[in-house]
């Protein structure tokens, strides 16, 4: 695939199919770890991190193990139904990785990540990336790339969200019923309707 191809799926992963906005993906630590921005970066590049190692290894045992048609000859039966918790043993062992690395080298953040750090794990926007690059037949290259810049579609998502939020909760003066989760709500459904407005764009 030349670049402007690679330029599309990239546009594409972090505006226009955007896995929080336009796929609702990833809601759980979006919702949760969206009170203070330094702790929604955090998230945000753990989750970045992971997607596009992740896309990279799930590609490389999808391919080379689970349907290669080497092993299995061609049109045969092969692994292909073990997709799923393949990728999500694969998952779970680089978050592990991040969540040690964290721990030893910015424990402030892994305190302020808390339970959300290991739920990376269980994070079906992780999930869904690696699965999405099968269903879509990326080869090596875009399925890194989609990895990558769905990351990055998450971390401008969870960053804009908690920018809104700290100014919510520092100048804003809702009504008691909207007050804190609520009025969350509210901004997080105002702010998936403007990325609608990506809907349909093309790169050329």
């Amino acid at each position: 695939m030349d670049f402007a191809g690679l330029f599309s799926i990239a546009l594409g992963a972090i505006l226009v199919n955007n896995f929080i906005f336009a796929q609702f993906l990833g809601i759980c630590p979006f919702m949760g770890v969206s009170k203070k921005v330094d702790t929604a970066l955090g998230m945000g590049l753990a989750v970045t991190f992971v997607m596009g190692l992740a896309s990279a290894v799930c590609w490389l045992i999808n391919e080379f193990l689970l349907v290669n048609p080497a092993i299995y000859g061609e049109g045969k039966p092969n692994l292909a139904f073990m997709q799923t918790i393949a990728f999500i043993l694969v998952i779970a062992s680089l978050v592990q990785f991040v969540e040690m690395f964290l721990k030893k080298n910015v424990p402030s953040l892994y305190q302020a990540l808390g339970i959300y750090l290991p739920l990376i794990t269980t994070n079906c926007a992780v999930l869904g990336v690696v699965l999405l690059n099968v269903q879509n037949n990326y080869n090596f290259i875009e399925s890194v790339v989609y990895g990558i810049t769905g990351g990055l579609g998450f971390l401008l998502a969870i960053f804009l969200f908690a920018s809104v939020r700290e100014r919510l909760d520092a100048t804003m003066d809702c009504p008691k019923a909207f007050e804190g989760f609520p009025i969350a709500l509210v901004t997080a459904g105002l702010i998936a309707l403007a990325f609608m407005g990506f809907s349909g764009l093309k790169v050329f």
